[in-house]
C-alpha cells in the first residue's frame, strides 16, 4: 500500500513514520509513505500557498490551485486510490473506516491548515472529508498521523491477525483489562481468576469486563 501525505510541514512526520510498527511495516515493504511538501506548488517566487478569504474574515485560506497542482503531480495509477481531506467539517473517523482504507492500494491524505482550504477542494478534488474528533487542531498533520498509524496496522501481515482480533474496537468494543507481573504490587493484586489457568472462566471474565 502507498500512503501520500500532502502537507505544509513535512518535518513533522520525520520521526513518527520511522518508529515502531510504522517503521517495521515500511522495512518489510507492506507500506510506502510519501510526504509531499505543498510549498513546492506555491504560485510565485515566494511559493505562496494561501490567500485572504472572499467576503472577509479572519485568517488565510489554502488555495485550490495549489492543492490541484499537488494532486496532479502524483503518479497516475489504475489501482484503487482514495483522496481524503482532513478537515474539522468532515465525517468522523472510525475503526470501520480504517478497515476500509486498509484495503486500498493507495491513500492520499491532504492536511488542512490556517483557517481552512478553499471549499472547491472539498467539492471537487477529494473523495472524502474526514475529522478525527470534535475539537480544534492547528492543522491536519496530527490527524494524518492518526489515520496513517490506524490504517497501517490493519494492512495484512503488519500485525498478527489474532492480536488484531483482541484489540479495542475490533468488534466495536473496547479491550478487556490486562495484567502482568508482579502478581501483588503494594497490595494491588491481579484478579484471582487470571491466575487459575481455567481458560473457560478467564474468557467469561474478559467478556464481562
Amino acid at each position: 500500500m502507498k500512503i501520500y501525505i500532502l502537507t505544509l510541514f513535512p518535518k513533522m512526520f520525520e520521526n513518527v513514520l520511522n518508529e515502531s510498527i510504522l517503521w517495521r511495516a515500511q522495512d518489510k515493504n507492506f507500506v510506502e509513505f510519501n510526504i509531499v511538501d505543498l510549498r513546492q506548488f506555491g504560485i510565485d517566487e515566494r511559493k505562496t500557498v494561501d490567500d485572504r478569504p472572499y467576503g472577509g474574515g479572519a485568517g488565510m485560506i489554502i488555495r485550490v490551485d495549489v492543492i490541484d497542482r499537488a494532486l496532479k503531480s502524483l503518479p497516475t495509477v489504475k489501482t484503487s486510490r482514495l483522496t481524503v481531506l482532513l478537515d474539522a467539517t468532515g465525517k468522523k473517523f472510525t475503526q470501520k473506516k480504517a478497515y476500509k482504507y486498509s484495503k486500498l492500494d493507495e491513500l492520499i491524505l491532504i492536511c488542512g491548515h490556517y483557517e481552512g482550504i478553499d471549499h472547491r477542494v472539498h467539492e471537487n478534488l477529494v473523495d472524502e472529508v474526514i475529522s478525527i474528533g470534535d475539537y480544534v487542531l492547528t492543522g491536519g498533520e496530527i490527524p494524518a498521523m492518526v489515520i496513517t498509524d490506524t490504517v497501517t496496522r490493519l494492512i495484512p501481515n503488519v500485525i498478527k491477525p489474532q492480536s488484531l482480533l483482541e484489540e479495542s474496537y475490533s468488534n466495536m468494543n473496547t479491550e478487556y483489562p490486562q495484567y502482568t507481573r508482579p502478581e501483588d504490587y503494594k497490595g494491588l493484586k491481579v484478579p484471582e481468576v487470571l491466575l487459575t489457568g481455567n481458560h473457560v472462566e478467564i474468557e467469561k471474565w474478559r467478556k464481562s469486563n
